[in-house]
């Protein structure tokens, strides 16, 4: 049975930057979970970050792949660095996933970690820009397609494929 990554807090565990989670009610999740398909991970939690901390976003709203490459950063609304916690939990994010042998994720959209179509724009201003968070770009870039909660029946149908 083939596994699948998915946020933590999609599965209601309390582990965002403000301490509450933002559980999907989707009956596609709901019916995975019961398959035992699903593993929940907070990479920004894994990585060391704390619950609560402050909001996070990559600068310039650069997106994922720059914080893997090295030129830009993900910065803490109160200007600390958090770029290593944040690359820390992408790593372990991929090593969860490929223990479990999953290949495809379903991940919390707009998170400077999850987001897999859009982040923030890095001025802490609630506006978001076309782009991947960190775990996310690690995650594509080994070959683990990415899907946002609102994309669940694009998920389902790659599922499809993976089992055919």
């Amino acid at each position: 049975m083939e596994k699948i990554l998915v946020s933590a807090c999609l599965m209601g565990r309390r582990v965002r930057y403000d301490g509450g989670a933002k559980t999907s009610s989707a009956a596609v999740l709901a019916g995975w979970r019961e398959e035992g398909r699903l593993v929940p991970f907070c990479p920004e939690v894994e990585g060391g970050l704390p619950i609560p901390r402050p909001a996070a976003e990559i600068e310039r709203g650069a997106g994922g792949a720059a914080v893997l490459e090295g030129t830009a950063r993900v910065l803490a609304a109160d200007g600390t660095d958090v770029t290593r916690e944040f690359l820390a939990g992408a790593r372990l994010a991929l090593e969860a996933a490929r223990a479990a042998g999953a290949r495809l994720a379903v991940l919390k959209e707009g998170s400077p970690s999850c987001g897999a179509l859009a982040v923030y724009d890095g001025a802490f201003q609630g506006r978001r820009v076309p782009g991947q968070g960190v775990t996310t770009a690690l995650l594509e870039r080994h070959g683990i397609r990415v899907f946002s909660e609102d994309q669940l029946a694009e998920a389902a149908g790659y599922l499809r494929t993976l089992e055919t």
